[in-house]
């Protein structure tokens, strides 16, 4: 991923607007592969190049997901400290991650389909 200081001030918009509509469908994905508590979560997003996402951004998504079943949460024991909610994605989580997928897959080969099709008309000043 590009280092913020690189990007024009409206490239950090449109990246915060991209992960905004993405971020859900991205959770559901990492929980699909391995049930992890919300630190955890958000070092997985960094790690795949997201950048900084804050915890005052996933803990809510995740109670939010919680309440519409897509993940359930359970306590587990901690080897440094109190226990901590472990998320995994339930059987209506994972039926919802599909359809999105499917989703998201026909809608970025639209957006590609049309950012690769050739210009014939010169840019007009």
């Amino acid at each position: 991923m590009v280092a913020a200081e690189s990007q024009p001030a409206d490239d950090n918009e449109r990246q915060t607007q991209l992960l905004r509509g993405a971020l859900d469908m991205c959770l559901l994905a990492l929980l699909g592969r391995e049930p992890a508590h919300g630190y955890e979560l958000v070092r997985r997003m960094e790690a795949a190049g997201f950048g900084v996402i804050s915890y005052g951004t996933i803990y809510p998504l995740l109670t939010r997901m919680r309440r519409l079943g897509l993940v359930a949460d359970e306590e587990q024991a901690s080897p440094t400290g109190p226990p901590r909610k472990v998320y995994a994605l339930t059987g209506s989580g994972r039926i919802h991650l599909d359809a999105w997928q499917r989703q998201w897959n026909r809608f970025a080969d639209t957006v590609g389909a049309i950012l690769a099709a050739p210009n014939h008309n010169p840019t007009r000043s």
